[in-house]
Parts: structure tokens; sequence; C-alpha cells
């Protein structure tokens, strides 16, 4: 008799973004007339950077040479695009990372998800909350937790994130041994600064743990007191792994192309307490289940990092800025707390009242579709994501109608 994985039994019953699209197919059912505006889930608007463009054409042409012609790569990414990375990303502000310590992948959202398959299932995992769904999603399928009950996962140290504490988690007062850290943040826009990140490295330091740093959205920072990399902070190389994108950075997120730092010092113990290095196992489960970006892809990536590259990548990134200062003062203007939008593309807005609630009204009243907060997690409750990934011509549509509702 085949058995299934019962712990995919235990996941709500279905992923945040199918059921806003099940509200949304709903909404344009009934009113097919009627415009939508969609700044809900971050996916970008933006054609590719002519740089990479132009690169990727290239490539393409290269690939219907025999002479030129390139079969399977090797798993971990070509070396001119992890060579830049590590030179342009990391040395440049002074991080000691190196090309070999470099995985290229199909996406950020693939990695923390599938990072989790090299630690044990009998670990205690520490997540924030709100929280981007793939972190806590993953660890349920993997068997880390019990039953969904009363808006959360048994066996789960959630890290609260509220405007108290400006939606930066304090350290858990017990050890853990794995946590999640995403700045800025997704979804609430915050922001961490190196002393407070000095702190969750430390603490992972004293308690053998690892923290697993999503920066994805770090091409969106515009404080240079900031950190832009966890590596920015000493001892980081011996308990973090970082994931980045450039999804949103230069608008792959139909061209699929990431990627994740694995340390050669990132340690991890097994149940004897001996120490062991996390990238050979991280190497092993990459090249067995993975085959590699295909190399237009990568070498339309590296074009990123090209002088044209660097200043319409700057362009993109400035677009959404503009996009996100509009929603910010707007919703401010209108009386709403936020947070976000400064350093980051996701405006985080306190509505004071069911975030749900508050989703079915932009949507049907405006037109405008947002991300409810509690599809986050339990503190997310009260609150909406608005993304800042469309057209300025758009945004500035979708904030007019908002305004004209009637409060």
């Amino acid at each position: 008799m085949i058995k299934i994985n019962e712990n995919y039994l235990k996941l709500k019953a279905s992923y945040l973004f199918a059921d806003i699209a099940k509200r949304v197919a709903a909404f344009q059912d009934a009113n097919p007339d009627k415009e939508i505006i969609r700044l809900g889930i971050g996916d970008v608007t933006r054609a590719l950077p002519k740089a990479c463009i132009g690169a990727f054409h290239k490539a393409v042409d290269e690939m219907a040479s025999d002479a030129t012609f390139r079969g399977y790569g090797p798993e971990q990414g070509y070396p001119f695009l992890r060579e830049i990375i590590a030179r342009e990303d990391y040395q440049t502000r002074g991080a000691d990372i190196s090309p070999e310590e470099i995985f290229i992948s199909d996406g950020a959202k693939c990695d923390t998800g599938n990072i989790q398959e090299i630690f044990s299932t009998d670990i205690t995992v520490a997540i924030p909350d709100p929280v981007y769904p793939v972190y806590l999603d993953t660890n349920v399928m993997a068997g880390r937790t019990g039953h969904f009950n009363e808006g959360r996962y048994e066996g789960i140290i959630y890290l609260e994130s509220t405007s108290e504490n400006g939606f930066i988690p304090e350290l858990p007062k017990k050890s853990v041994d794995l946590i999640y850290l995403c700045y800025p943040n997704n979804p609430t826009g915050a922001t961490i600064t190196k002393q407070q990140l000095a702190d969750w490295v430390r603490y992972a330091i004293k308690n053998k743990a690892l923290i697993l740093y999503d920066a994805a959205y770090e091409a969106f920072i515009r404080e240079d007191s900031l950190p832009r990399t966890i590596y920015e902070i000493e001892g980081a190389r011996e308990v973090a792994i970082e994931f980045r994108s450039f999804s949103k950075t230069a608008g792959f997120t139909g061209t699929r192309c990431a990627f994740t730092v694995v340390p050669k010092t990132c340690r991890a113990y097994d149940r004897h307490g001996e120490k062991h290095a996390v990238l050979p196992l991280w190497n092993r489960r990459h090249a067995t289940k993975f085959n590699g970006v295909s190399y237009p892809v990568q070498k339309a990536a590296e074009a990123v990092y090209s002088p044209d590259g660097k200043a319409q990548i700057k362009e993109l990134t400035d677009y959404y800025m503009k996009n996100a200062q509009l929603i910010l003062n707007n919703m401010t203007q209108l009386g709403y707390e936020c947070t976000g939008g400064n350093n980051s593309p996701y405006i985080w807005i306190n509505g004071k009242r069911d975030s749900w609630e508050f989703f079915d009204m932009l949507l049907n009243k405006a037109g405008v579709v947002c991300t409810p907060g509690a599809g986050f997690g339990k503190c997310g409750e009260g609150y909406i994501r608005i993304s800042a990934f469309n057209s300025f011509e758009n945004v500035q549509k979708a904030m007019e109608r908002i305004c004209r509702i009637a409060w």
C-alpha cells in the first residue's frame, strides 16, 4: 500500500496567494468591465534591463552554433557568474566570500525551501511572525511541527514582529537551532541595523544555532548605514547562510536566477556534537537534485554587474521605490500607521480591522488587490501589505481610488 507523507495533511488548506487569486477571479467574473490594479503579489512589471537582454540574446546565439553550444553546465553555476557575484556583492563591502561559496539557482524561494533538507528533523526552528509562508510550510512538510492550532503550528518557536518592537523580533528566551531572518523584510518592509543583526549573530554563536538570512530585497536599501549582507557582521561566516535573488533586483521573476551563499566555515553538528562543514552537504544536495540554471540566463545575470547593467538596475529599483514612496505618503496621509517603503518595495499598513475584511473592501470598492496580513501569520492580523511592483501610472490610479473610498 502506497502511503503519503502525512505532514502534508497538516498544511492549511491552500497557499495564501492561491486564496487571493480565487477571490480576485470571483470579483472579476462578477465585474467583467471593472479594471483591477494588482498590488498584492510581489511580481515585477517592467522589462528586463537592456544590458541583460543584450547578454541574453548573445548567449542564445552561441547556443545556435556547434562551436559555441553548451550542454550541461556546472550545477553550482558557471565560474563567470560566481566570480563576479563574490567580487561585486561581497568583497567590495569587506565581506570575505569566495566564488566557491556561491551556488547559483533558479530562485530564492526554492533555496529557502530546500535548504532545510540538510538539517535534522528533530531541531528547534524559530520563524518570524509575520513571515514569508515558504519558510514555515516547508518545515511543516519536513515533519518539524505538530498540528495547526489556533493560528500556529505546534513545535515552532514564533518570533513575534510587532509595531512595539519595530518589527525586529526579540532574541529567543531559550536556545533554538535554526533561525529564519529576512531583511529588508517581507512582508513588513522593516529593516535591521548592523547592531541588531550582530545581536543575532552572537546569539547563534553562543547557542550553536544557524541563521538562514534572506536578503532578496537588498537592492532596495537606500540608507548606507544599513547592512547589505549578513557577512558584514563579524562571526557571521560561521553561523549564517544567505539567500539572494535577481527576481526583484533585475526583473528576473519570469527568467529565474538567484544564488545562495554557504561559507566554508559555516558549521552544524551531528548527534554526537561533532562539528561538520555545511557547504559539502549543500553542495551534495544541490548537485543531486538540481541540474543548474541555463547558460543564457546566467549570462544575462552576469550583465547585471556591467557598468550599463548597474545603471539600469539602479533606475529600475528607483522606479519601484518611487511607487513605494507614493503608496507610503498616501496611506500615511489617510491616517494609517505604515512600515516599509523607504528601503523596501513593500508597505505594511495597520488597517485596524480584520485584514481579509480590509482586503475585500479595497478589492470591491477600489478594484485594488493587496495582500491580507493574516496570511503571513497571527501577528499579521489587522494589517495589509501593498506592493510597489506595478507601473507608476497604475499606482497613482490605485491611490486615487483608495483615497476616494469613504472610510
